[in-house]
C-alpha cells in the first residue's frame, strides 16, 4: 500500500524589513558583561542602536498602514534586542500617522537577562523621529514639512515640531536631560536639530544624533546670493573715486545694509546677529552623520566654507559646535547614500571631521546671541 506524497508548502519569504534580514549583520544578543563593560561606551555600537531605533519608527508607521497585529508587527524587533520598550508614539493629528516615538530602558527585560543595572552611557529615554515616507497615507504631510524646510529652513510652524518639543520636555522633566537622547533621520533629523536647539536656548542640553540632516534650502540659497551681492558691491565701491561719489556710495551702502538686515530678520525669524551679543561657550554639541554622495546633507561638510572665520567674527573661542561624521564612497547612488541602513552597516567607515562647516555655524549661531531687542521683534512681526 502506497501513501500519496504530501506537498509541504514553502514557508513564506521573510519580510525585507525584518530585523534578522536587514538589521545589523552578525548581531547577537549581548550578555550583561558586554552591555555593562563596553557596549554603550563604543561609538559604533551607539550609532548602530540609535539608527535601529529610527528604523523602528519608520516601521511603526508601516505596521499601522498595513494593519499588522502585535503578533506580526515588524517594529518591536528593532528595539527589543537592545533592552528598550515603546513608551509612547508621536502622532500627527492631521492624518493619524506615526512620525516619532519615545523608547525607554526596559528594566524588567534587562533583569530577565541578568542585566542588573543600566549600562553607563545608555539613555533612560530616546525620542526618535523618522523622515519622509513616500506612501500615500502620510506622504502629503511629510512633503509639506519637506517644502517648509526648503522654503524657510525652519520647521517651527509644523504641528510635528510642537508635539516633538513637548515630548522632549516631558522626558527631560521625568529623567533629567543628561539621561535623554534625541535622534532623527532626514526630515526627522531636521526636526531633531531644531527641537534640540530650542531646548538648548533654555539651558537644557540633550544628546542629539542626526542622520542625513537636510541642508539644502531656498533660504540658504538666498543668503548665499545676498553674500555674493555684498561682495560684488564692495568690489564696485573700491573703484569709485573719493569725494562726492564716495559719499553717495557710502549712503547707498548704508541703505543696502539696513534693508538687507531688515529683510533677513524677517526671513529667518532670529533677529539681527550682533557679534557683541555672544554669551559664551557652546554646551550643546549635536552629532551629525552625513554622506558626501547625499546631496540633501552633503553641504554640512562643504570644504569651501569652514567655520574658522565665522568663529573669529563671533568671538566664541573656536569651540566645536558639532561633531561631524562623514562617509565618503565613490559611485554611490543617492538612495543608498541617503539611506538609514548604512549607519548600522558593519562596513561603514566614518571619518570624524574636526572643523565646523559654515552651515553648521549658521545653524547654531543663534545659541550665542541674546534674545532680539523689542525693536527687532517689531520688525519681524511686520
Amino acid at each position: 500500500m502506497f501513501m500519496a506524497n504530501r506537498v509541504v508548502p514553502n514557508p513564506p519569504a521573510p519580510h525585507p524589513d525584518a530585523f534578522h534580514v536587514s538589521g545589523p549583520r552578525n548581531f547577537t544578543t549581548l550578555n550583561w558583561r558586554d552591555l555593562i563593560i563596553s557596549s554603550w561606551k563604543d561609538a559604533k555600537y551607539k550609532r548602530t542602536v540609535i539608527s535601529c531605533f529610527i528604523q523602528a519608527v519608520y516601521l511603526l508607521e508601516l505596521d499601522r498602514q498595513e494593519k499588522r497585529t502585535q503578533d506580526n508587527a515588524l517594529a518591536p524587533n528593532w528595539w527589543i534586542p537592545f533592552k528598550y520598550k515603546l513608551a509612547k508614539t508621536l502622532v500627527d493629528e492631521r492624518d493619524g500617522s506615526i512620525f516619532g516615538a519615545i523608547l525607554e530602558w526596559d528594566r524588567p527585560a534587562a533583569l530577565a537577562d541578568l542585566v542588573l543595572v543600566r549600562p553607563n552611557g545608555a539613555p533612560r529615554a530616546v525620542l526618535v523621529l523618522r523622515g519622509t515616507l513616500l506612501k500615500s497615507p502620510t506622504m502629503r504631510r511629510d512633503i509639506e514639512d519637506d517644502l517648509r524646510f526648503v522654503a524657510w529652513e525652519s520647521l517651527r510652524g509644523s504641528v510635528r515640531f510642537k508635539v516633538a518639543l513637548e515630548a522632549l520636555k516631558s522626558i527631560c522633566d521625568a529623567y533629567g536631560s543628561s539621561n535623554v537622547c534625541i535622534a532623527g533621520h532626514s526630515l526627522g533629523a531636521g526636526f531633531a536639530l531644531q527641537v534640540g536647539k530650542q531646548l538648548a536656548k533654555q539651558g537644557i542640553y540633550v544628546e542629539a544624533h542626526l542622520f542625513n540632516p537636510p541642508s539644502v534650502s531656498l533660504a540658504m540659497s538666498l543668503k548665499n546670493l545676498g553674500e555674493k551681492a555684498g561682495y560684488a558691491w564692495s568690489r564696485v565701491k573700491s573703484i569709485i573715486p573719493y569725494g562726492r561719489e564716495a559719499q553717495v556710495s557710502s549712503d547707498v551702502e548704508k541703505t543696502m545694509v539696513a534693508e538687507s538686515k531688515s529683510w533677513m530678520s524677517r526671513l529667518y525669524g532670529y533677529g539681527l546677529k550682533d557679534p557683541s551679543a555672544v554669551v559664551g561657550m557652546a554646551k550643546w554639541i549635536p552629532h551629525l552623520y552625513v554622506n558626501n554622495s547625499d546631496y540633501i546633507c552633503c553641504y554640512y561638510n562643504d570644504p569651501n566654507g569652514t567655520a574658522e572665520k565665522v568663529v573669529d567674527k563671533e568671538n566664541v573661542g573656536g569651540q566645536i559646535l558639532a561633531k561631524l561624521f562623514v562617509v565618503s564612497k565613490e559611485k554611490q547612488k543617492f538612495l543608498e547614500a541617503h539611506g538609514l541602513e548604512q549607519w548600522w552597516s558593519s562596513d561603514a567607515e566614518l571619518q570624524q571631521v574636526i572643523h565646523n562647516s559654515k552651515l553648521i555655524s549658521r545653524q547654531l549661531s543663534s545659541l550665542y546671541t541674546y534674545t532680539p531687542s523689542q525693536s527687532v521683534t517689531r520688525v519681524m512681526r511686520q
